[in-house]
């Protein structure tokens, strides 16, 4: 099987690999990270939730896939806080920015917008490039509840705003891997 190659430039600073559930996003994040010469950090922003079968199973199958020498650090909410203590040296996988978002849905708008400018913030500062997976909402089924409504809204307007500063983004479906930079022009802003 013919992989192909991670974007022209060696370490981007910023890359975001999106896509649907069971498309490839995350594999496709651990093929760019483990390309590099860079000690990898994966950072699970997902919860524990040791009640629930499916979710374990699920944080089994991502373990079992990461080799044995990447560092692993379960950080849940506190994205911003686990990027200052990357090094040069390191590159930073999260995984993923849709259960961090999902973290921070009951904070009010006005501390979450604090909260996104405190990751927006610890991302620019980060001394490590950074892969990040980010979930594609809203594709079809529209939410029948508030606060899935308010999680899809939440996710997309912060996935655009991270796509302005990043260096490489990639969208994975269906096992593909496409170079958004490569193949797309950004959506005028509505001022």
């Amino acid at each position: 099987m013919v992989v192909a190659e991670p974007s022209p430039r060696a370490h981007p600073h910023l890359t975001l690999v999106s896509g649907p559930a069971r498309g490839g996003k995350s594999r496709w994040a651990e093929h760019l990270v483990a390309s590099t010469a860079l000690e990898v950090v994966y950072l699970a922003t997902g919860p524990q939730l040791p009640d629930d079968p499916s979710w374990q199973e699920r944080l089994r199958r991502h373990r079992d896939r990461r080799p044995g020498h990447w560092r692993c650090r379960e950080v849940g909410g506190e994205l911003a806080q686990a990027l200052a203590a990357l090094m040069a040296g390191q590159i930073g996988l999260v995984d993923s920015l849709g259960t961090w978002v999902a973290a921070h849905l009951a904070l009010e708008s006005e501390e979450w917008s604090r909260q996104c400018q405190r990751l927006r913030d610890a991302i620019t500062d980060c001394r490590a490039p950074l892969v990040i997976v980010c979930e594609e909402t809203g594709w079809g089924v529209v939410p029948s509840t508030a606060v899935g409504s308010r999680f899809r809204d939440r996710l997309g307007t912060l996935q655009e705003r991270l796509q302005h500063g990043c260096d490489a983004a990639w969208l994975v479906l269906q096992g593909r891997a496409l170079d958004l930079l490569a193949l797309g022009h950004p959506v005028p802003t509505v001022p």
